[in-house]
């Protein structure tokens, strides 16, 4: 039996790292089939995340991933990139929800269903907990493909957060057409 209502829970991936796309995902869960071993993807490993994202893709209802560039972060800031990215990927789930719950504290705007906005959601719903899985997967490939591209800053070490290592790599090699150049860290490394 299905379920008269379709709740889908929103995650994003990639708000803080100085490099890369900002990833989100929406989820629609099955309530007879549960998955277990769901959590906040930052409480779970690599090889967990990467068997749980397999297994949501396989046993989900519906879902759907979007990604925001680093250029339109640029132009229209993080938040709003990252509030983009989560109603691109709501809009682009295969079956209609009826509501939505969002990691966080704000709501995207011109949300064509009732949302709300959950302040740790992705430790609280297993939807969110699922959307936080598959946007960190999704993610996380993006920034390995990145880093097949550009090597030199070690972006499979990193995944573009702003440690020793990648500050270190940015002041030798000046930033790469995939750096968020509105952060500070990237701004600052162009400077001579």
């Amino acid at each position: 039996m299905q379920p008269s209502i379709y709740i889908a829970g929103i995650d994003e991936a990639g708000r803080g790292p100085l490099a890369g796309d900002v990833f989100a995902a929406a989820v629609i869960l099955d309530p007879q089939c549960e998955i277990t071993g769901l959590n906040d993807s930052k409480k779970l490993s690599a090889a967990k995340r990467e068997a749980l994202a397999q297994r949501i893709k396989e046993k989900a209802l519906a879902y759907a991933i979007a990604h925001v560039s680093p250029q339109v972060i640029d132009e229209i800031n993080i938040l709003q990139a990252t509030l983009q990215a989560m109603r691109e990927a709501f809009l682009q789930l295969p079956i209609p929800a009826q509501r939505a719950l969002i990691d966080g504290n704000k709501i995207p705007e011109n949300m064509p269903v009732p949302c709300e906005a959950v302040i740790k959601g992705d430790q609280k719903h297993p939807c969110i907990m699922a959307a936080s899985i598959l946007a960190k997967t999704a993610r996380d490939e993006h920034i390995m493909q990145a880093h097949q591209q550009y090597p030199e800053y070690g972006f499979d070490q990193h995944k573009g957060y702003g440690t020793a290592l990648h500050l270190e790599n940015l002041k030798k090699y000046g930033p790469s057409p995939i750096h968020r150049f509105s952060f500070a860290p990237v701004k600052q490394s162009i400077k001579k």
